[in-house]
């Protein structure tokens, strides 16, 4: 199935414009259930009960508040959500660019691609330009009516869009807490390096899959056909507090492992 665009508009470098189409590199595969009554095996609805009379709210007179302190409320309306809405705009305001890979991992949020919009030559002279001069663009935009704040990248010729997370929402490295206890030895650190070497190899995206889902939906498939499937508990992996003895053990299986294969 080709990918469809989700949204169309047009990046903003100074006075230039490339246009440009919004498609999502992710799918969401989550397995999701309907809620049945048990007895007629029918879809069920849910409704807004009040907690002190047991009786149902009307849509009507259903309000948005935000707690503020326990048990007091800043109401606000429809009008007031819309209000506060960011104006439309189709451009992705490009505002500076950054060396590489100088953003950490934990800011991104979502990834989309980004393909030319009729504008074939300045988005590909763009992303070439982005490729060999190592750079990476930062982003704002609004969509949906809802603002963002992006990368935009330059991978394998093509452009990148990926959303950044909130400043409030990313938890630097600094607030953790400093490790305990003492330093590992110089063996320790040998056999680490050891396990991580016996360990190399290529990254192959087929081989990391959900396994909770495929189990949910072959389970699901046999049920339906009538079947009566048996499923095995997920054997779960013991502990091991000894650092050094934990990777003795890990060395000594991979070892058996390549004699045996």
């Amino acid at each position: 199935m080709a990918a469809r665009a989700m949204w169309k508009g047009q990046l903003k470098i100074g006075t230039t414009k490339v246009p440009v189409k919004l498609y999502s590199a992710i799918q969401d595969r989550t397995v999701r259930f309907n809620i049945l009554d048990d007895r007629h095996k029918m879809r069920v609805k849910q409704h807004m009960i009040d907690p002190d009379s047991g009786e149902e709210v009307p849509t009507e007179e259903i309000r948005k508040g935000y707690e503020i302190e326990p048990g007091r409320f800043v109401i606000l309306t429809a009008e007031d959500l819309e209000a506060l809405q960011p104006p439309p705009s189709r451009d992705i305001e490009i505002e500076e660019f950054v060396d590489q890979d100088k953003i950490s991992q934990q800011w991104f949020e979502r990834p989309y691609y980004l393909g030319p919009d009729d504008g074939d030559k300045e988005y590909f002279a763009l992303a070439e330009a982005l490729s060999n001069q190592e750079k990476e663009g930062i982003a704002h935009w609004v969509m949906r009516n809802k603002y963002y704040a992006g990368v935009l990248r330059s991978i394998d010729d093509y452009l990148y869009l990926f959303t950044l997370r909130d400043a409030k929402e990313v938890i630097s490295a600094n607030d953790l807490a400093k490790p305990t206890g003492a330093a590992p030895t110089q063996k320790e650190l040998a056999m680490a390096k050891q396990l991580i070497e016996m360990l190399r190899g290529d990254f192959n995206a087929a081989d990391y899959k959900d396994e909770y889902r495929e189990r949910v939906e072959k389970f699901i498939e046999q049920k339906a056909r009538g079947r009566a499937p048996r499923l095995q508990a997920v054997k779960t992996k013991r502990r091991t507090d000894a650092l050094g003895s934990a990777l003795e053990k890990s060395i000594a299986a991979l070892k058996k492992g390549k004699r045996a294969a």
